[in-house]
């Protein structure tokens, strides 16, 4: 991709090659321009569905008098909105993958830019109604049944439903019997918006994208100031985070609080560096494992299966039992306390949703068994392809430079999103945010791909319902059953193949110290 130098100070640069001919130069200035043109027009249909009040990626509640949220009391069109919204995915995946390229060829796209975009485009759906999943309202109930004094790992949504409570009445029927399996700093989010939002659902999501929103710009800014002393990776960071269309509406438009999760883990692993002195390197030291650690538990608070970068955390630290055994009480001291407080019925509410999958998967091509709620026997089988990937991964993905935990949490990460039966993409937060440290290679394509398969999957999302019969759903089961499946299976053949080949085609490992 492009060639490594040394400045006087120690650490390697990016610095892409410049385009020789006038045909290259043209190639790349389109590659530009169709980012631009693939991520606004995305952006744009996004927040339109998301503004409409009756629009069918709008889960239907009842609206306060009064802002915020804000919204237009219209109606759009299903047929435009299911449309609409399939062309955003493939237009906003698109066009990330176009910048990716362009800045491969060596194109400026100036970061400053890019963060205005993403701040103005979180900035808008933080004030917007929830869309593409009816998330937030189960937020909101389970915060409401907090605030009223109930326990929410034992309470039901349907039971509160029972007491006539505002909120409860409008909990998504699919996990109507299903009680709270969000971790305990989850759910002490979910009670401080209801008890600001009150007997308003609207007013709950509010203060609950807010926070989102606030926490995925600190994101952005703490990406942009860990690489801001290479123009490239700033810019290739901001594309696969900031204004990367699914990701802001997973998350931002969404409401999803695997943002986070994510930021939590992403800061615990950067805080594991690589030190080097006279022609040594070693790992950090105790205090710094015990933070990350407690970092990583941070994250874990928020979703149990953020266990999976703890398993990372460990590896990268395998080689120093010291920092490994801080780490693990970092760990530790931020995980063990709450969940205990939680207590057993936490523990019996995950054990409720084993075998569950998602509509997410590219089992479903070959058994018709992987739509519905699984038998042990292939959770066993899965689990076991998981861990062989995972394996796979840490042997043959090229090392993250002064960054050792950043590889070994891509490798878990990415074999369990590509592979577990259960996943939906805003769980690909996990990898997103560690992609944008690792080495430019052709992994990013292949994440993107993926992501936008699981977003194509699950739109428009606002609610669980049949699209009207007609073109419109044959269409829609033709891409819920047939062409999703068919991409996450390639993306997972296309990773395997990659290991198996070698072809990453990587540029330089990121190097430390940089400048903050």
């Amino acid at each position: 991709m492009s060639s490594v130098t040394r400045t006087a100070a120690g650490p390697a640069s990016l610095r892409p090659q410049q385009p020789v001919a006038g045909a290259a130069s043209g190639l790349t200035r389109v590659l530009v321009w169709a980012a631009a043109i693939g991520i606004g027009s995305s952006l744009l249909i996004m927040i339109v569905a998301s503004a409409v009040r009756y629009s069918p990626a709008v889960p239907p509640m009842p609206w306060p008098a009064g802002l915020p949220p804000l919204e237009i009391s219209c109606h759009l069109p299903v047929a435009a909105t299911y449309a609409g919204l399939w062309a955003a995915a493939v237009l906003g995946a698109g066009g990330v993958m176009a910048g990716l390229a362009a800045l491969a060829r060596g194109a400026r796209i100036p970061a400053r830019m890019l963060i205005a975009a993403a701040f103005v485009a979180v900035a808008a759906f933080a004030v917007l109604p929830p869309a593409g999943s009816t998330d937030t309202l189960s937020y909101a109930t389970f915060g409401r049944m907090a605030v009223l004094g109930h326990n929410p790992y034992v309470m039901t949504p349907g039971q509160l439903d029972g007491t006539d409570d505002p909120i409860g009445r409008l909990a998504p029927q699919i996990w109507r019997n299903h009680p709270s399996l969000y971790g305990p700093l989850a759910t002490a989010e979910q009670r401080a918006a209801a008890g600001l939002g009150g007997p308003s659902a609207a007013r709950i999501v509010f203060w609950l994208k807010l926070w989102n929103a606030i926490v995925f710009a600190g994101v952005v800014i703490g990406l942009d100031r860990m690489l801001r002393s290479d123009p490239a990776r700033r810019a290739r960071a901001h594309l696969l985070w900031s204004v990367n269309p699914l990701v802001l509406w997973a998350l931002a438009a969404g409401g999803h609080l695997d943002v986070f999760a994510a930021a939590a883990s992403l800061f615990g692993l950067a805080l594991v560096r690589s030190r080097r002195h006279a022609g040594t390197v070693t790992g950090p030291g105790p205090l710094v494992a015990f933070a990350a650690g407690a970092a990583v538990g941070v994250a874990v608070n928020f979703m149990l299966t953020w266990l999976l970068v703890a398993l990372a955390l460990a590896w990268a630290l395998r080689r120093s039992p010291t920092s490994l055994l801080a780490a693990v009480a970092g760990l530790g001291v931020a995980v063990v306390p709450p969940y205990l407080a939680a207590g057993s019925p936490l523990a019996r509410a995950m054990l409720q949703r084993r075998g569950k999958v998602s509509a997410d998967n590219f089992y479903q091509l070959f058994s018709v068994a992987f739509r519905h709620h699984l038998p042990p026997g292939p959770e066993v089988v899965v689990g076991a392809a998981v861990v062989a990937l995972a394996a796979l991964l840490l042997w043959s993905l090229p090392a993250a430079g002064d960054l050792p935990a950043v590889q070994p949490a891509l490798a878990i990460g990415i074999a369990w999103l590509f592979l577990w039966y259960y996943q939906l993409p805003w769980y690909d937060t996990m990898i997103i945010t560690l992609l944008a440290l690792y080495r430019a290679s052709r992994l990013d394509y292949v994440v993107i791909v993926q992501m936008m398969a699981g977003t194509l999957a699950l739109l428009p999302g606002g609610s669980g319902a049949e699209p009207p019969l007609g073109w419109l759903r044959t269409f829609s089961h033709a891409i819920w059953f047939t062409a999703s499946p068919l991409l996450l299976l390639a993306v997972a053949v296309a990773v395997v193949a990659l290991c198996m080949s070698g072809a990453w085609t990587t540029g330089p490992p990121l190097r430390w110290p940089v400048r903050w």
